[in-house]
């Protein structure tokens, strides 16, 4: 039998693992900041961020988008990770060349996992990249991810591979590696057929697939898997694990999306809790 000491107050409860985005806001919260905080929250971490633009969004497409001063970028990670601490970032909407390489320059020495969602267009088909920020990324962020995540759209925007068929996806991906960064996880959702990702790092490959769902409320899929991966890699777990888990959540996070406004509604990070 024990008993408390009068005074000492309750026991201190376990920190959880820390875990920073590094993107833009999503007014509707759908996607950006608040889908990655969300799914960070499922996954039993403590979500961070680093706001890098303020879209003005809703389940019909971005309505405008305002960059933050690069000054105010730096601020936000130095607040956080000199302070807080990090197991691991995730890097989405950075907008512009000089956010991408001031971005990349703070992770460069960063001892935890980054992993970085090119982000290049909005599920409406919105710009959130300029075109004169892919060589950026290509030279700069790409070289500092430890798993990059991009979608067949985002792959021939910077590798110039258009991806048709399954069997274009392990080249797709030894194009994005030969820019740096130790995985490569290609998404394959827009061919036909199950949903298919391939995950590599050069010496092995690994697929994940899931069955089509019919499900239309797919808003911030990418950030959501891309965020759920840093947060098992925050867990301690490998990365083929971490991804592989985060394709199951994120595929039940799209099965149980839901209509928002009147267009294209968000996934449901809270599946698991309903």
């Amino acid at each position: 039998m024990t008993t408390d000491t009068p005074g000492a107050g309750p026991a201190p409860t376990a920190v959880p693992p820390r875990v920073l985005t590094v993107a833009g806001s999503d007014s509707g919260g759908g996607a950006g900041i608040q889908a990655d905080l969300k799914a960070m929250l499922a996954l039993g971490t403590h979500g961070m961020s680093v706001l890098t633009a303020v879209t003005a969004q809703n389940s019909l497409g971005v309505q405008g988008a305002w960059e933050l001063p690069l000054e105010a970028i730096r601020a936000q990670f130095r607040s956080v990770v000199d302070d807080i601490g990090v197991q691991a970032v995730k890097t989405g909407m950075l907008a512009s060349p000089a956010i991408v390489e001031t971005v990349a320059s703070l992770l460069a020495d960063l001892n935890a996992p980054v992993i970085v969602d090119p982000v290049g267009v909005s599920k409406h088909g919105d710009a959130l990249l300029a075109a004169d920020a892919l060589d950026a990324v290509r030279t700069k962020l790409l070289p500092v991810a430890t798993v990059a995540t991009p979608n067949l759209d985002e792959v021939a925007q910077l590798t110039g591979v258009r991806v048709t068929t399954e069997a274009d996806m392990p080249s797709a991906a030894a194009a994005i590696l030969e820019f740096g960064p130790r995985w490569a996880l290609v998404k394959g959702g827009h061919l036909r057929g199950d949903a298919v990702d391939l995950l590599t790092d050069g010496a092995e490959e690994h697929w994940l697939r899931s069955p089509r769902h019919d499900n239309r409320h797919t808003h911030g899929t990418g950030c959501t898997l891309a965020s759920a991966i840093a947060a098992h890699l925050a867990h301690g777990m490998p990365v083929p694990e971490a991804v592989a888990a985060a394709k199951e959540y994120v595929t039940g996070a799209i099965e149980a999306g839901f209509p928002l406004g009147a267009g294209i509604g968000p996934v449901d990070h809270a599946w698991r809790w309903r």
